[in-house]
């Protein structure tokens, strides 16, 4: 399986970004798709997550509001619409796929609860 991100780049605050992240594989599938970002000096911290199914969201309270996650089933693609975005958005962002069906004992804003990582995106936002 390979996640592949894609979109970052360079914005004024208050400016709109969309990022994608389009997942591949022989037998891909998977409940659900997360985006995490890491700050430079920072943790990886949760950003936004969906499952494939019902399309539910979650999302990290500093982007409710600002940040939107979608998927299209037919392309295997998750998308992150941020707008809105501020100088503390800055970041590499990642997107991530869970394999198991349900949360089970973890949520969505876990690390550890997803199997495949793609690389990042640089996400930069200018005051």
């Amino acid at each position: 399986v390979q996640l592949q991100a894609s979109g970052g780049g360079s914005v004024q605050a208050g400016g709109s970004l969309r990022l994608s992240c389009a997942a591949s594989g022989r037998t891909f599938s998977s409940y659900a798709m997360g985006w995490f970002r890491q700050a430079p000096g920072r943790e990886r911290e949760f950003v936004a997550a969906i499952t494939w199914g019902g399309g539910r969201t979650y999302y990290a309270n500093s982007v409710i509001g600002r940040f939107t996650i979608s998927r299209d089933s037919a392309k295997n693609t998750v998308y992150l619409q941020m707008n809105s975005l501020k100088p503390e958005d800055t970041a590499v962002y990642y997107c991530a796929a869970r394999s198991r069906p349900g949360w089970n004992a973890v949520g969505p804003a876990w690390e550890i609860a997803y199997d495949y990582w793609g690389q990042g995106t640089l996400v930069t936002v200018s005051s």
